[in-house]
């Protein structure tokens, strides 16, 4: 897909403040520095419309994209940030339950996990809960610049062993360094809208 036009339309944190419409919208999943922003903006061919920052748990609301004047990203709290207060991650929690849960307009959650580690105890609890609510899932494993491709396919294999991986899932390696994977996570992304 070419993007020709993004602009992030509103920071939600409740349902009545979700954009109007019926769009298809696909929302990010991970846990905080794992690469959401620097994943958008990839897709997107932009270089800041979604804020990366070197201090993680930065997003604290549901940020809506709007591309194309056609789809919705929707950036999500990341997950696993220590230094955030236990009743924050709980209404964090919540707010992304009932976004997740509830949303007709939901296509599908990108579940995006760091290929050079296995994924986190959150990660599993992440993809488990969208298996529970028969939520579409896409694993995009990002960073596959960091590790030489003769390794991809072990990595791989640890990530699908430790999620307990759905085959039928789709899974794509990325890289929002040399863009590897871009254009399979559209095609994927396309075929579910």
């Amino acid at each position: 897909m070419n993007i020709t036009s993004s602009e992030i339309v509103i920071s939600a944190v409740r349902p009545a403040q979700y954009p109007e419409g019926d769009l298809p919208e696909f929302a990010l999943a991970g846990r905080s520095n794992v690469g959401k922003s620097s994943f958008i903006n990839k897709m997107i061919n932009r270089k800041a419309l979604a804020r990366i920052s070197s201090k993680p748990g930065k997003t604290q609301t549901l940020n809506f994209y709007l591309l194309n004047e056609a789809i919705h990203f929707v950036d999500v709290p990341g997950y696993g940030y220590a230094k955030v207060s236990k009743s924050e991650r709980e209404a964090w929690g919540k707010m992304i339950e009932t976004y997740i849960t509830t949303r007709e307009q939901l296509r599908a959650v990108l579940l995006i996990v760091d290929l050079r580690h296995p994924p986190t105890n959150d990660d599993v609890m992440m993809y488990n809960f969208l298996k529970h609510y028969e939520i579409p899932c896409v694993v995009i494993a990002t960073k596959a610049d960091k590790i030489p491709k003769g390794k991809w396919q072990k990595h791989l294999k640890v990530t699908k062993q430790t999620l307990d991986f759905d085959p039928d899932d789709n899974i794509v390696l990325f890289s929002s360094e040399t863009g590897l994977g871009k254009e399979e996570a559209w095609a994927v992304l396309e075929s579910m809208m």
